[in-house]
């Protein structure tokens, strides 16, 4: 049973920053790529960024480039989302999504998503 559990979003201040962690189990986490998404009110499932199984490439939405880091620790079957300079309009839930490689996940299709983490920006 594959499991991604997002932690680390709450409630920050606009131009604060925000650490996102995604712990797996179930699944040889080095072998998968991983990926973050987000999901605001009324809205689609946006792609932030994903990385290869050694954290080595990288991919970002335009958007996200200047802001957002996707990192990952093999040895703690985690990966990360750095978030910095946050603005109200990042308010969403965050996920976690696993795939087997890169374009399996800009292309929105993962093999497994995480449960979400809301993450709210005030002003």
């Amino acid at each position: 049973q594959v499991q991604l559990v997002e932690s680390g979003g709450g409630l920050v201040q606009a131009g604060g920053s925000l650490r996102l962690s995604c712990a797996a189990s179930g699944l040889t986490f080095q072998r998968y790529a991983m990926g973050w998404f987000r999901q605001a009110p009324g809205q689609e499932r946006k792609f932030i960024a994903a990385c290869n199984w050694s954290g080595e490439n990288t991919y970002y939405a335009d958007s996200m480039k200047d802001r957002f880091t996707i990192s990952r620790d093999n040895a703690k079957n985690t990966v990360y989302l750095q978030m910095n300079s946050l603005k109200p309009e990042d308010t969403a839930v965050y996920y976690c999504a696993a795939g087997q490689a890169i374009p399996v996940l800009t292309a929105g299709s993962p093999n497994n998503w995480g449960q979400g983490t809301q993450v709210t920006v005030s002003s």
